[in-house]
């Protein structure tokens, strides 16, 4: 690698299923040594395909896919030592307590029985675990089961974190928390590649994204630097008035009085209030309000939106990723196809 910083490095990935489907088409991407890197996309975009290719668990077509400094294909058990997994699927042995469980993951890669009881008793509080560690897995909520994979994804240390859409299907305030866990792991040092159609989870969790559509990234860069080369913010002020004549009078001395301004990029009036288009919203608000109190225009309501990470993918894509979300991921999905399954 020539960057001595980066940690994963795709060059040119291809990788073609049984029967002529190219799930991902000629891949670029790398991520940096300690960065939180989210790899965003529809339900058979290719992002689990690409990750599972980086965890040396499906083969690649052709291109260079390395993690660590080693190559996903050549030396396979370095990347293993390298790396934690955590499938979207948990799989976890039910009949285990939480307890047991970590400590035969410990015990696998290697550990002592002390090193590995040492080990889970660090991990099961770390995910807020410890309170149910003797209760048999299967017994544990979905939010409960995330986080005891994503602890046996840490067993061994790893470098590399996988987390494939850990917080698919959970509630809120489990996704939440697994969130907080993941936070904490990436300030301590670890690498994260997080894969999600959750857009509102990769803007929270990522300093660096790429998104990814019928195999082909289409678009990369920091989530805010991404969005703001949809569009600017939208200011909605509301104005007041006694009834609708007043409030469109208000409205239209208010475009008046904004449109001028050297931050104002666009502004029109409609129904009583005034929308102002700028660079930054949260910025603008106090001088906009203040320009409009200079001349005695009252507001009694005020919005701000701004472009999200669905924008970026409806400017790239042309459509919006909900259109995509139906159907499996890609790799079950054309395996299927091919051995001539069908899933309802």
């Amino acid at each position: 690698m020539a960057n001595s910083n980066v940690i994963i490095q795709v060059e040119d990935l291809v990788k073609v299923y049984p029967g002529g489907t190219r799930a991902v088409n000629e891949v670029n991407f790398s991520v940096e040594q300690g960065e939180f890197f989210g790899f965003l996309g529809p339900n058979g975009a290719g992002k689990s395909t690409t990750m599972k290719i980086l965890g040396t668990l499906l083969g690649r077509t052709s291109g260079l896919a390395m993690v660590g400094g080693y190559d996903v294909t050549r030396n396979p058990k370095e990347v293993r030592r390298t790396i934690g997994f955590a499938m979207q699927e948990v799989g976890l042995d039910d009949l285990a307590t939480g307890w047991d469980f970590l400590v035969m993951q410990g015990l696998l890669y290697g550990m002592s029985r002390r090193e590995a009881k040492a080990r889970t008793e660090e991990l099961l509080e770390l995910v807020a675990l410890t309170d149910v560690a003797k209760r048999k897995v299967g017994a544990y909520s979905g939010g409960m089961r995330r986080r005891i994979d994503l602890a046996a994804a840490l067993v061994h240390r790893p470098a590399v974190l996988f987390l494939d859409e850990p917080t698919t299907g959970l509630d809120p305030q489990s996704r939440l928390a697994i969130w907080e866990h993941l936070e904490q792991l990436n300030r301590e040092g670890i690498t994260i590649f997080l894969t999600t159609q959750m857009m509102e989870e990769a803007d929270h969790l990522c300093e660096r994204i790429a998104i990814i559509d019928r195999g082909e990234i289409v678009a990369e860069g920091k989530p805010a630097e991404l969005k703001s080369e949809v569009g600017d913010d939208l200011v909605v002020l509301t104005v007041a008035g006694e009834d609708e004549a007043e409030r469109h009078g208000q409205a239209e001395r208010a475009l008046e009085l904004l449109t001028p301004l050297e931050y104002v990029d666009e502004a029109f009036a409609t129904d009583g209030s005034v929308s102002v288009s700028v660079k930054d919203g949260g910025a603008a608000i106090p001088s906009l309000l203040q320009a409009l109190g200079r001349e005695d225009i009252a507001i009694v309501n005020l919005s701000l939106t701004r472009p999200t990470l669905d924008d970026v993918f409806l400017k790239h894509t042309g459509r919006t990723i909900r259109e995509e979300e139906a159907g499996g991921d890609e790799f079950n999905r054309v395996m299927g196809q091919w051995m001539g399954v069908s899933r309802r």
